[in-house]
């Protein structure tokens, strides 16, 4: 079955996870329009690492329904890319960063094919478009990581997909990093690629993503980050984790989790 051209609609009913005799989502009901670029934010423990390993097939869902596309989790070919945290990953195994890269095609090579010249293209396009095509030989435990995370979004690009979940990418990088994400978010906007991004920052969820996610293993909030990050959402999400920063020029207040470093002042200028 192939894939409809329009970008991924995700939509989730009445989810709800557990493992380890802990609960971690609980009737999470949300829907994600094309092309949407969706900030999730929440505490540790919140349940955004699970929601997202919910959406690669990593966990099972105890109870609800999850459609992209309209059609059942599942019934989609490599349709969901899943960019992991940077502990959760053994850098210790012995690939290179180009194989790693290639990684992202398998889903589409099917079993036992090897890769063809097309395979091999998008995958040094990916790497270039992350800026680290001259890595590609390098083994990826030697990489710094800034160049770790640079590798795995990288795989992510190659393998085409129609909804990428970035799991805290901007945690423990460099600024290089960062702004290298920053254009990547840019790009796969201007192609209408679905993305959800976690994240503990307030200030970048306000400023750089038309629509926000307030998780705490369930749905505090969803929708602008106008409508979500109000002072009694943001507490309600974090509970006593945050303080407040006056807003210069406007009289509004942000607050950031406590154990982040606090944010610069938002400038709605900068808006997308």
């Amino acid at each position: 079955m192939s894939l409809p051209d329009e970008p991924a609609r995700l939509e989730l009913y009445h989810v709800t996870v557990a493992y380890g005799g802990q609960l971690a989502l609980q009737d999470v009901t949300l829907q994600v329009p094309h092309g949407a670029q969706v900030a999730v934010v929440g505490p540790n423990g919140a349940g955004k690492s699970t929601l997202f390993k919910v959406l690669v097939g990593l966990l099972p869902v105890q109870a609800g329904q999850i459609f992209i596309h309209g059609r059942p989790l599942g019934a989609h070919h490599d349709c969901v890319a899943y960019v992991p945290q940077r502990e959760e990953v053994d850098w210790r195994f012995p690939v290179t960063v180009a194989d790693v890269v290639m990684m992202g095609r398998y889903g589409r090579l099917g079993w036992l094919k090897r890769p063809k010249a097309y395979d091999r293209a998008i995958v040094m396009r990916s790497l270039e478009q992350l800026g680290i095509a001259e890595l590609a030989d390098r083994p990826i435990g030697e990489l710094s990581g800034g160049q770790q995370r640079r590798t795995f979004l990288a795989r992510a690009l190659a393998q085409e997909p129609h909804i990428l979940l970035m799991d805290e990418p901007f945690t423990g990088v460099d600024a290089a990093t960062q702004e290298t994400t920053m254009r990547l978010l840019e790009q796969l906007r201007d192609k209408c690629v679905t993305v959800l991004l976690s994240t503990h920052d307030l200030n970048l969820a306000a400023t750089h993503f038309e629509q926000v996610i307030l998780l705490n293993k369930r749905l505090i909030r969803y929708g602008s980050a106008e409508q979500v990050l109000t002072p009694e959402t943001i507490t309600e999400t974090f509970g006593g984790q945050v303080f407040w920063l006056e807003i210069h020029g406007g009289g509004q207040r942000m607050a950031t989790a406590s154990h982040c470093c606090p944010p610069e002042p938002i400038d709605s200028t900068k808006r997308r």
